[in-house]
């Protein structure tokens, strides 16, 4: 039995439950197997049926399973042993999924990265958790090779898979016009120093070495997904094959009718938590198709649809207004789409009530964060509430308390939202401090502390309120203002500098820069050359689309920066422009 699990029998009674969907557990107990065993099973099962569509390529589970084998063999030869850590750098594309499972057949770690880093935020990836190893996308590999080289040897990468996303596909494909110069384009093999090794997705995929054997159990790392939060860099969440399978099967039963027929688009990031577990884990564990766009294209999403019959479709609310405003959207059949959910940013009711009207689809909004193996909280689909982040999720308990002397609020009541559950992270990677501020006992339970301020209605719902930590959500990018500063304070021109959020009318919001120049930069350096800087820095989401100039920051009697302080002045001038 896997630790932490709670048996239906054990879970308290709550308000919620009135909402349940019927013939759903309260809670599951998760198969005593790593992650492996979901691709294994599905593969025996189904070895003819399709696991994923790319472009004009259907890959079926025999294939899937074969690849990633080899892949696995290939790992094993080139040095990865149990527990390593190795870098997955790419955009959604069937070479991602057979690098995932290759990396766990070869019972490593896989350490997803975010394919929008840059440089100077990819040496962290590599120095945080120790990786030695990569397969990474063929346009992204010059980048990681750049900050390889910037690495002392002892830290610097032993062997690299380079892949280009044409490997995956055939002849036949319709790319979209924008995104031909990335898809299509060919690029070298970068050499990587001091005796370490770069090959081709195709040399990778002819290995003839022999698989080791698969050891890995439910309570070892499979993955260390890295998050932001109030301090400079990234943190490593640490997740075992337990964590990440509970939510794989949980959130493929969610909907009560997921089923090996079904069909699903998944366009949200495969690197990250979201598309991750519920696209990606949950459809193989299920053994349904999964249709495969690398990034976001309304047209294609429509011609997608269309074409493969989508039933199941989990989006950014911003992805369904773009697709809805195309001049071709009534050319397109939805009428497949049986489950319609999504995160990141909050539905606008006058969307969510055309989706319903015309379709008869309830948009399902979940909240979830990636220490808790995304979600933690989802909309039932037959009860859904609008703008709210849902119920507790399968095997979840979460509450709300005071976030000073942690008693738990009346409903209705804000106050921090916490979470007890079986996919519940290990802690930080390296970081006991952060890990041991993370978790507070109550109610004789280990919970996770979110962070996020919220509270629970009469029936069990919950909201969101407020943000205990600094954050700026851009179109479900979550932007921390301390990353951000650090990596601006590299900037030779800068003195100081203080990130917060703006409006805007697409994204939700964005990110500001307020910067303080150093003495001998003034009048030197412009506000477009540190934005012109910062997207050759870090990813496109982090960078400010605005820059003010200012002479100095708020500071407090102790010497931190005000940062409220110049949020509230940005929302009085907002106010004052009407």
């Amino acid at each position: 039995m896997i630790e932490n699990s709670l048996k239906a029998a054990e879970m308290p009674e709550r308000a919620h439950h009135r909402f349940w969907m019927q013939r759903l557990p309260y809670a599951i107990d998760t198969p005593a197997t790593s992650l492996w065993a979901n691709l294994e099973v599905s593969a025996m099962r189904y070895p003819d049926k399709p696991a994923l569509i790319f472009f004009d390529t259907i890959i079926t589970y025999r294939e899937l399973k074969a690849s990633a084998e080899r892949m696995a063999a290939h790992l094993h030869e080139a040095g990865v042993q149990k527990g390593d850590r190795v870098i997955l750098f790419m955009q959604n594309c069937p070479q991602f999924v057979v690098a995932y499972y290759g990396i766990l057949r070869a019972n490593a770690v896989v350490v997803p990265v975010n394919p929008m880093n840059r440089a100077e935020e990819l040496k962290h990836y590599i120095s945080d958790p120790d990786a030695r190893y990569a397969v990474v996308a063929a346009d992204l590999a010059g980048e990681l090779a750049k900050a390889n080289a910037q690495m002392p040897a002892e830290q610097q990468l032993k062997h690299m898979v380079s892949s280009h996303y044409s490997d995956a596909m055939g002849p036949a494909a319709e790319v979209p016009p924008a995104w031909a110069p990335w898809l299509d384009a060919k690029h070298p093999l970068p050499e990587l120093p001091n005796g370490g090794q770069c090959v081709d997705w195709a040399t990778a995929m002819s290995s003839q070495a022999a698989l080791p054997g698969h050891t890995a159990g439910p309570f070892d790392l499979c993955v260390l997904p890295y998050t932001s939060g109030t301090t400079g860099l990234p943190k490593g969440c640490m997740h075992t094959h337990a964590t990440i399978m509970h939510n794989a099967i949980a959130s493929s039963i969610w909907g009560g009718g997921t089923t090996s027929e079904n069909v699903s688009l998944v366009v949200v990031p495969m690197f990250h938590i979201t598309g991750m577990v519920g696209g990606m884990h949950g459809g193989i564990y299920s053994g349904s198709t999964i249709v495969v766009m690398p990034r976001w294209d309304r047209e294609l999403a429509g011609k997608l649809i269309s074409a493969w019959k989508v039933t199941t479709w989990t989006n950014i609310p911003t992805m369904i207004i773009d697709l809805m405003a195309s001049p071709n959207f009534e050319q397109y059949d939805l009428s497949s789409i049986k489950a319609i959910s999504g995160g990141g940013a909050a539905m606008p009711q006058a969307v969510a009530q055309r989706l319903k009207e015309q379709f008869n689809l309830s948009f399902a909004e979940g909240y979830g964060l990636t220490e808790t193996a995304a979600p933690s909280h989802s909309n039932p689909l037959d009860h859904p509430k609008q703008q709210c982040l849902g119920i507790p999720f399968v095997g979840v308990d979460a509450r709300v308390v005071d976030p000073d002397t942690l008693q738990e609020m009346p409903v209705g009541e804000p106050g921090e939202i916490i979470i007890h559950g079986p996919s519940v992270f290990k802690g930080y990677w390296k970081r006991p401090d952060a890990t041991e501020a993370a978790f507070i006992d109550f109610d004789g339970k280990t919970f996770f502390r979110s962070g996020d301020m919220g509270r629970m209605d009469e029936d069990g719902y919950f909201f969101i309120t407020d943000r205990l930590k600094r954050m700026i959500n851009a179109s479900g990018f979550k932007v921390w203002p301390a990353e951000v500063e650090t990596l601006m304070f590299r900037h030779p021109a800068i003195a100081e500098a203080c990130i917060i959020s703006v409006k805007d009318s697409y994204r939700g919001e964005s990110v500001k820069a307020v910067v303080v120049l150093r003495q001998d930069s003034k009048g030197k350096v412009s506000e477009q050359d540190i934005i012109d800087w910062c997207r050759e820095n870090m990813a496109v989401y982090k960078v400010p689309r605005v820059v003010e100039f200012a002479d100095a920051l708020p500071k407090s009697g102790s010497g931190k920066v005000m940062w409220r302080l110049l949020q509230e002045r940005e929302q009085e001038a907002l106010e004052q422009k009407g």
